[in-house]
């Protein structure tokens, strides 16, 4: 079965020996796969809520505009 979302670390399987500018508790100032994946579900959270927003408000014109109460 297929994954909800891709697998964000890029380092598979590869020992730590053979990764770039890793020390003992790994790269300094990069986001953990735990946060990727937090920003990726509020984004489309986001997206969501704006959608949902904005046809509130279209709908809210057209009853005033039609003078639907």
């Amino acid at each position: 079965m297929r994954q909800l979302f891709s697998n964000l670390n890029l380092n598979g399987d590869t020992p730590v020996r053979v990764q770039p500018r890793l020390g003992e508790w790994g790269p300094r100032r990069v986001p953990s796969t735990t946060q990727k994946k937090r920003a990726r579900l509020w984004v489309a959270g986001a997206f969501c809520g704006a959608v949902t927003a904005l046809f509130l408000l279209g709908n809210f014109f057209y009853k005033l505009l039609m003078g639907i109460s």
